[in-house]
Parts: C-alpha cells; sequence; structure tokens
C-alpha cells in the first residue's frame, strides 16, 4: 500500500499540484474567517467548504469550474438552513436528510457539474449535524460559507490556476440508460436505502454521532458504479478509518487541541487528503479521520471513546452500503466492467486516427487530449476492475483474467503514448503502411467490442518508430481476446 501511494506516476505532478494548492484555498480560507472574527465553529465551517470547494469541483474546463464553484453556495446554503431549523425535529431532521442523500446521488445524471453540487448540499447537512449548528448561529456560518468559496476560488482561479496550462482531461460519466436502467437512478435508491438503515442503526449505537454512519454510507457511495466497487469501496473505507484511529490516539489525542501544532497537523492532513486520493481510497480516508480527529480536538471533545465510536458507526454504515447494493436493485460489476472496457477500446482507437492523421501532415489533428481521455478511462476501468484482483476473491481464475486484461490494457496506453511522441517529431513521415496499421487496430477494436474471438495476430515488428508503436498496439489488442472470453464464451466477469 505504501508504493502504491509513495511511487505511484504523477505526471505533470498534477497531484502535487492538487495537494499544494489545497492547503493553500483552505489555510486562506480559515485565514479570512479568523480576521472577520468568526468562531472556531465558523472557521471549522469554512474551511470545510473550502475544502470541498477544491475537491469536489471537476468540471473539464476552467469556465466550468468556476460556473460550479459559483453555484455551491446556491445549493448549500438552504440545505444550511434546514438542517439548523429541524436540529430539534429529529424526525424532520431524518427525513430531509435522506432526501438529500438520495437527490444528491441522483443529481449525478447531469455529469461533474451535478455530482459536485450533490456532494456540497450533503456535506452541508453533515457539517451542520457535526458542529451542532443552531439558527443562531447561521449568520456566522452563512458569511464564513461565503468567504470561504470566495477565497478558495481567488486561489483556484487567480493564484494557482495551473488548469489553464494543462487542459484537464474530461472526467468520464457513469454509463447511460433509462429509469431504473441508468445507473445514476438505481444508486439513488441504493444509497437512500443504505443511509436509512446507517441512520437508524447509528442512532442506536449514538444518539449524538449517528451522522458518521450516513456519511460513511455516502462516501462509499461516491464515485462507484457497481455492487463489486461499492463493496470494495466499503472494505478500503473501514481499513482507512481504523488506520486513522490508531494514528490519531498516536498524534491529535495528545496535542489536546492546542492551536499551533493542530494547524500545521491539519496542514498535512489535508495535503495528505488530496494527494493520495486519486490513488489509495484506504489512504484518503485514513487522512479524512485524521482530519476530523483534529477538528474535534479543536472543539475539546476528542477522546479515545470517541475514537472508537467513530470506528463502530462507519463500520454500520459501511453495512448499511453493503446490504444496499446486494439487496437494493443491484448493479451487476459485469455490466460496469464491459461498459468502460469497451469505452477505453474506442478511445484507443480515435487516438491512434488522430496520430495517424498528425502523422499524414494534418495541421488540426492533436492526440494527446484523447491521450489524457485514455489515462482517465482506463482508471474507471481499474477501479470497475478493482473486486476482481482484490486479494480476497476467491474466483482465481477470473483474478487472472482481470489481471491480465489490465496488463494488455497498459500496453495499450503505453504503446499510444510512444505514438504520440513520434507524432510530435517534425522529422516524421507518413508511410504507406501507418493507414494499413491504423485500419487493422480499427478491426482489433471492433472485433473486442462485437465479441468476436477472430482476431488477426500481428506480423513482425517494423524498424520504425510509429509502425513499431501500432505494431505494439496490435499486438495488445489481439492478446486481449483471450482474457475477455472464457472458453466458454462467458465475458470476463460474468452474468
Amino acid at each position: 500500500m505504501l508504493k502504491r501511494v509513495f511511487v505511484a506516476p504523477d505526471p505533470g505532478r498534477v497531484r502535487l499540484r492538487f495537494a499544494t494548492r489545497a492547503v493553500l484555498g483552505i489555510g486562506l480560507a480559515v485565514v479570512v474567517c479568523a480576521l472577520a472574527g468568526h468562531s472556531v465553529t465558523g472557521a471549522v465551517t469554512g474551511g470545510l467548504a473550502a475544502l470541498l470547494a477544491l475537491f469536489t469541483v471537476a468540471d473539464p474546463t476552467v469556465r466550468g469550474q468556476a460556473v460550479t464553484t459559483a453555484l455551491l453556495p446556491v445549493v448549500g446554503l438552504p440545505v444550511l438552513a434546514a438542517a439548523a431549523e429541524l436540529h430539534g425535529i429529529p424526525v424532520a431532521r431524518d427525513l430531509v436528510f435522506l432526501t438529500v442523500v438520495g437527490a444528491g446521488v441522483y443529481a449525478r445524471r447531469w455529469g461533474p457539474r451535478g455530482h459536485s453540487l450533490g456532494v456540497f448540499a450533503f456535506m452541508t447537512f453533515f457539517v451542520a449535524q457535526f458542529l451542532h449548528a443552531t439558527t443562531g448561529q447561521l449568520p456566522e456560518l452563512y458569511a464564513a460559507v461565503l468567504l470561504s468559496v470566495l477565497s478558495a476560488a481567488a486561489v483556484r482561479f487567480g493564484l494557482w490556476c495551473y488548469e489553464r496550462r494543462l487542459a484537464p482531461p474530461p472526467v468520464p460519466a457513469p454509463p447511460a440508460g433509462t429509469g431504473l436502467a441508468r445507473v445514476t437512478t438505481r444508486q439513488a435508491v441504493q444509497a437512500t436505502a443504505g443511509a436509512g438503515f446507517a441512520l437508524v442503526a447509528g442512532e442506536l449505537v449514538s444518539g449524538q454521532r449517528w451522522y458518521w454512519a450516513v456519511g460513511a454510507t455516502w462516501w462509499i457511495f461516491v464515485n462507484t458504479a457497481s455492487r463489486g466497487e461499492t463493496l470494495v469501496r466499503g472494505f478500503r473505507r473501514v481499513l482507512g478509518t481504523v488506520i486513522g484511529v490508531a494514528l490519531g490516539l498516536l498524534v491529535a489525542a495528545p496535542v489536546h487541541g492546542a492551536p499551533l501544532p493542530t494547524a500545521v497537523l491539519v496542514a498535512a492532513a489535508v495535503f495528505g487528503i488530496f494527494y493520495t486520493a486519486a490513488v489509495s481510497y484506504t489512504w484518503m480516508m485514513l487522512w479524512v479521520t485524521f482530519l476530523a480527529e483534529l477538528l474535534y480536538g479543536l472543539l475539546g471533545v476528542l477522546t479515545p471513546g470517541l475514537l472508537a465510536l467513530r470506528l463502530a458507526e462507519t463500520a454500520v454504515g459501511a453495512l448499511g452500503a453493503v446490504l444496499a447494493v446486494l439487496f437494493v436493485l443491484p448493479v451487476s460489476t459485469h455490466l460496469i466492467t464491459d461498459a468502460w472496457i469497451r469505452r477505453a477500446l474506442r478511445c484507443v482507437h480515435a487516438c491512434t486516427a488522430e496520430a495517424a492523421a498528425r502523422l499524414a501532415g494534418s495541421a488540426t489533428a492533436d492526440p494527446a487530449p484523447r491521450v489524457a481521455e485514455l489515462e482517465q478511462l482506463l482508471g474507471r476501468v481499474r477501479l470497475s476492475v478493482a473486486p476482481l484482483v482484490h486479494p480476497l476473491n476467491p474466483m482465481h481464475g477470473r483474478k487472472r483474467r482481470a489481471r491480465r486484461v489490465l496488463t494488455l490494457l497498459d500496453d495499450c496506453a503505453r504503446e499510444i503514448r510512444g505514438l504520440v511522441v513520434v507524432t510530435a517529431d517534425p522529422e516524421a513521415s507518413h508511410d504507406a503502411r501507418l493507414a494499413a496499421a491504423c485500419w487493422r487496430v480499427e478491426a482489433a477494436v471492433e472485433a473486442l467490442t462485437r465479441g468476436s474471438e477472430h482476431i488477426t495476430a500481428p506480423a513482425e515488428p517494423p524498424a520504425e518508430p510509429a509502425l513499431a508503436h501500432l505494431h505494439g498496439l496490435e499486438r495488445a489488442l489481439s492478446e486481449l481476446a483471450e482474457p475477455l472470453r472464457s472458453p466458454s464464451g462467458s465475458p470476463l466477469v460474468g452474468a
């Protein structure tokens, strides 16, 4: 696990920039709230609002990110008011919270913006429970949210807008459908059911900290699209929480909320959340748990008993998510995995076509954005296949096939990257054999996405760099036919 986090590639140091900018943006938000005379509760609310503004907004363009950021308070402030108003009316509060859960997950159907607004709405309600917000505190909390979102925006779009130079890749949307065939609709129902179980069971465990269980269920559903993905994410959340609780006992508890060391540790926790989020959910949860412990230390309520309660509520939330995905409109892992693999293969062909056009002399052809999209899609394939390659998966045959698929898809990505490097060489010229090789890549992709097992193996590799990369791509595609189909013709992950 350590190797995965610290040796994971970081092209363009995007994760490092992402994490460093988050520390700056959230730090500025907290300082602004302090200068405005806000209490610890207001500063914590502002810091969390800035964290969400920097973490969840993922539109593919800077303009889109700015619009979504501006909409966050529009969604969050009414939810904050409802949470504060209903704090003393448990039944109404619980029903509204479950409505926010369902609506937040359903909003994913509108892409990155819907996802961001849904997360912000849920977390605003959650933070109100975390801080026991009352109606009398609303003016201060409103001001804290607005000042913090503005501070985060000033850093993101003014001080350090590296996206303008990097052209961020698109965030793939989950496979579409209609009615209950749409993944986001089924997950909205699942999340609401799971959160309902977590809410009731969580209140039986603790009448004060029950919202932790609902939060665990919610975050397990975020960025998942199938039964298998959700089960693996639930396991990783519990594991990360266990490690985070141990870290809290060793580090956060002895600090006792002292301002200066707590501020330093909070900055480290924020950096850890943002830096590890893309490569390890377990590590991200470790840092999230540690951050929560530090905030409770600031509020003067951090005890070993509270840490044990957090672990228990997290387990309740994970159980709620597991029961929901198993018994409420389950979404097959095969359905999602197949959809992502098909999209990745089609993107391989699109990358090849753009590269070939560039080598042929087209001034408008640019394979680089397609390569960035391919990396995003391969990330979703890895997430979808994670249940199959998990160490606890007892189906060794499918585990081997899944690992082989991931290896060959990575081979495709490596050859595509090499091909793009060749296209950037002004001395590279078009070769008649290039068109034939591209046609064979197209045919191989078509055969794989149609389920055909008859893919012609490539001939001996040529010496020319572009053709050599295309040859490697053909080889990887031809070898993909076997692990994607078992001898009986069944798909990789079964029905």
